[in-house]
């Protein structure tokens, strides 16, 4: 491996910088998207359970209820504009849920450059290793075919490396974007239950201060 970046040359330390920030990423975002940290279990259920009892709702729990995670923050975005009637509601959801969406997203469009600028670091690579070689024919002429061969090749390898470094991130980036966007229909499932509860307990209050 290590001779192989040595022959790649000069050209191979970018590609190897952008394998390395892919890498971080691709762990960090696994680390941070994992489904109990995004949508905890039984979250949702909780907090329809708590707001069903019909008690005055704390400031406080509802802070607790937002620093949880990104369904906490969206059902604490609920709870604050309970009462003003469910297009509020639903505009408050869009809105913090368009925040949400960009915070999951985080590194995503670095992660996408990576993956388009591989390839073109790599053919970068090759050109240069050609123009080398050929301005070495210049200086000393074709010479021995097999040294000829072996200057191709290793210049080639900044091609190849390029796109091993794209493959897995380009892979990587549309395997998260695809998580997010079902992470934000469940999320979006979790707010419209809360919802049905809160009119609910709005209707049974509202009934029970007639009586």
């Amino acid at each position: 491996m290590l001779e192989l970046i040595k022959a790649g040359g000069w050209p191979m330390i970018p590609l190897l910088l952008l394998a390395v920030a892919a890498l971080a990423i691709i762990l960090e975002r696994f680390w941070s998207l994992r489904r109990e940290r995004v949508l905890p279990p039984g979250l949702g259920e909780e907090v329809r359970e708590w707001v069903g009892r019909g008690k005055p709702l704390e400031p406080a729990h509802v802070e607790s209820l937002r620093a949880t995670s990104p369904l906490g923050a969206l059902l604490a975005a609920q709870l604050d504009v309970r009462g003003r009637g469910r297009e509020v509601m639903r505009e408050r959801v869009e809105d913090v849920g368009r925040h949400l969406v960009h915070r999951m997203e985080r590194y995503l469009n670095a992660l996408g450059t990576i993956a388009a600028a591989g390839p073109l670091l790599g053919l970068f690579g090759t050109v240069v290793g050609m123009i080398q070689m050929f301005l070495g024919i210049l200086d000393h002429g074709i010479g021995d075919a097999n040294q000829l061969a072996g200057g191709i090749g290793k210049a080639l390898i900044c091609t190849a490396t390029g796109m091993v470094v794209a493959v897995p991130a380009l892979a990587f980036h549309r395997y998260f974007r695809g998580r997010i966007a079902g992470y934000i229909v469940d999320m979006e499932h979790e707010a419209m239950q809360l919802s049905d509860v809160l009119d609910t307990a709005a209707a049974g209050s509202a009934g029970r201060k007639k009586g």
